[in-house]
C-alpha cells in the first residue's frame, strides 16, 4: 500500500513538473554529460549507456534516443536510466548505424533543448559475456577487502569469483583465462599461511605450490597456451619504494625474475636456460596467437647502486615447441624503444597485432602518468602509439576480446588516482575508436562512491562459476599439489 501511495505521489509530482514548463529554448551545442559518451563506438550487446547531466543544477531531464535505421526510446526523470530491454531492442535494430541522443534539461520552468550527440553501433559484436577483473584499494603496504569479480556487460550484474574475506589474511590476484574461456582459469592466492595457485581446467580445479628449489619464488603473471596444455609464468622477487614528491607516488620493481613453462598434463615446470638468464630480468610472458612463439619482457639486471630510471624493458621473442614444451635456443628482439620501457605484451587472437605499454622506465607503469598504449603490426613490423585512445594519465594493463575487435584497458584519466576500465573498438585498418568507461546504472553516483581501483581486466566468454565454499575449504587446507621441474 505504501509503495502504491508513493507511486501516485511521484506521478503527481512529475506531472506538475512537466506542466510547469513555460518556455522552451534551443541550445547551440551538445549537453555536458558524464561520462563523455559522445562519439563513442559501442557493441550491440552492451548495457544501457546511462549518463549524468553535469552542465548545471536542474529539476529534471527528458531524453529521446532515435536510431539511424529504425526505432526510438524515451525516458525522463532526475537521472538518465534507460530500460535494459528497450535499449537492447533499439541498439540491435541499428547495427552498423548510429543512435542520436536528444536531451532536454528543465530548470525552473525553462526547457533547454540541446544539440543531439551520437553513439555509433558497430557491426562487430562483442561476443563475450562480460569482463573479469580485480578491485582493490590503492594501498601500498597493507590491504583490506579485495576480490576477483565477473561483470555481465549486457546489464549491470556483477558477481564475486572470490574475495579475500573468504580466507583471512590472503590476497587474490594474477587471474587469467584461456582465450577468454574460463573453463581454463588460473589465479593466485597470496599469503604466508594459505598461499597457492588455483588452476581450473575443464571444471576441475586444484591448488598448487608453485615454488620449487629451482625457482626464486611462486609463479605469477600467467598466460595460457591456446592448446590449454601449457601456462607461461614468471617468478619475481618484487620490491616497492616511495617517492617524496608528486606526481609519482610509488615504484614497484623486480630485483630478480625468471620465466618457466608449466606443463599441465604432466604437472611439470619446463625451465630453459635461455629464458632463465641471471644477468636479465625476464617477466610478463605470453604465447603467440598460433602458439609457436613466446613473447616476454627483459631488462638488464642492474646491481646496486643504481637508479630505477635505468631499468628499461624490451619485448623479446623465442620459438616454442608445443609437442615438447621447450623453447628454442635463439632469442630475438621483437620490440625495442630507445630510452623507454616496453611492458605488458598482449597479442590479438586474430594474429594481427600485439598491444603493449610504453613508459619512461620500469616494469610496473600504473603509477606513471606518461604510460601509453602502443600497437605493433605483425604485417609490417611497425609500432605506433594509440593516440586515439591514450590520455594524459596512466593507460596500461589491457586484454583483447576473442574476436579481436574490442579491447579493454585500465586508465587513471578520471581523477589521476583510481584506475577504471575502458573499452575500445578496432577496425579493419587498425584504427581504434574513442574509448568508453564501462557503463553503470548511475555512473556519477557509482564512480564518485567507488574508492577502489580496477586492475588486470580480461574478457570472459561466460560467467565464471567456481564454488566459493569448496575454494575456501581447499585454500584453508594445508595440502598443495607439488610441481616437478624438468
Amino acid at each position: 500500500m505504501k509503495n502504491f501511495i508513493y507511486s501516485i505521489l511521484l506521478i503527481f509530482c512529475f506531472s506538475g513538473c512537466y506542466n510547469s514548463v513555460k518556455q522552451t529554448i534551443s541550445i547551440g551545442h551538445e549537453p555536458e554529460i558524464w561520462p563523455d559518451y559522445s562519439g563513442v563506438t559501442i557493441p550491440y550487446e552492451i548495457a544501457p549507456m546511462n549518463f549524468n547531466f553535469v552542465g548545471c543544477a536542474y529539476n529534471y531531464l527528458k531524453l529521446i534516443v532515435k536510431g539511424s535505421v529504425s526505432g526510438s526510446l524515451e525516458t525522463s526523470g532526475k537521472n538518465i536510466e534507460m530500460d535494459v530491454e528497450s535499449w537492447h531492442t533499439l541498439v540491435k535494430q541499428n547495427k552498423g548505424g548510429y543512435l542520436e541522443f536528444f536531451l532536454s534539461v528543465v530548470v525552473n520552468g525553462v526547457q533547454s533543448d540541446y544539440q543531439p550527440f551520437k553513439m555509433f553501433v558497430s557491426n562487430d559484436g562483442l561476443e563475450e559475456y562480460g569482463l573479469t577483473y580485480r578491485k582493490i584499494a590503492p594501498g601500498y603496504v597493507s590491504y583490506g577487502k579485495m576480490g576477483l569479480y565477473c561483470r555481465n556487460l549486457s546489464d549491470f550484474q556483477e558477481d564475486v569469483i572470490i574475495e579475500n574475506t573468504l580466507v583471512y589474511g590472503t590476497c587474490v590476484n594474477c587471474h587469467t583465462a584461456n582465450k577468454t574461456n574460463p573453463d581454463n582459469f588460473v589465479f593466485h592466492v597470496r599469503g604466508q599461511e594459505y598461499g597457492g595457485t588455483v588452476i581450473n581446467r575443464n571444471g576441475n580445479h586444484k591448488i598448487y605450490d608453485t615454488k620449487t628449489e629451482q625457482t626464486i619464488g611462486a609463479a605469477v603473471y600467467p598466460y595460457w597456451h591456446k592448446s590449454g596444455r601449457y601456462i607461461a609464468f614468471s617468478t619475481n622477487l618484487t620490491f616497492q619504494v616511495f617517492h617524496t614528491v608528486n606526481p609519482k607516488r610509488i615504484e614497484v620493481f623486480d630485483r630478480k625474475s625468471d620465466l618457466q613453462i608449466y606443463d599441465v598434463d604432466n604437472n611439470q615446470f619446463v625451465i630453459s636456460q635461455e629464458i632463465k638468464n641471471d644477468t636479465l630480468l625476464e617477466t610478463f610472458p605470453v604465447f603467440s596467437t598460433h602458439g609457436d612463439e613466446l613473447y616476454y619482457c627483459a631488462a638488464r639486471r642492474l646491481l646496486p647502486p643504481y637508479y630505477l630510471e635505468d631499468i628499461k624493458y624490451t619485448i623479446m621473442k623465442v620459438k616454442f615447441d608445443e609437442n615438447t614444451g621447450n623453447t628454442g635456443n635463439k632469442i630475438d628482439t621483437l620490440i625495442f624503444h630507445d630510452g623507454k620501457s616496453a611492458t605488458f605484451p598482449r597479442p590479438s587472437y586474430d594474429g594481427k597485432y600485439l598491444m603493449y605499454t610504453v613508459a619512461d622506465y620500469g616494469t610496473f607503469p600504473i603509477w606513471h602518468n606518461e604510460a601509453d598504449l602502443y600497437l605493433y603490426n605483425f604485417a609490417d613490423s611497425t609500432s605506433r602509439p594509440i593516440t586515439e585512445v591514450n590520455s594524459e594519465f596512466s593507460d596500461s594493463f589491457h586484454n583483447w576480446s576473442e574476436n579481436s575487435k574490442w579491447f579493454v584497458f585500465t586508465s587513471r584519466r578520471i581523477d589521476g588516482l583510481f584506475t577504471h576500465l575502458y573499452i575500445s573498438h578496432i577496425d579493419e585498418n587498425g584504427v581504434c575508436s574513442k574509448p568508453f568507461v564501462i557503463p553503470q546504472k548511475n555512473p556519477l553516483d557509482y564512480y564518485n562512491n567507488l574508492f577502489l581501483s580496477y586492475n588486470t581486466p580480461d574478457f570472459t566468454k561466460k560467467k565464471v562459476d567456481i564454488s566459493k565454499n569448496i575454494l575456501r575449504s581447499e585454500i584453508t587446507s594445508t595440502e598443495r599439489e607439488k610441481i616437478e621441474v624438468r
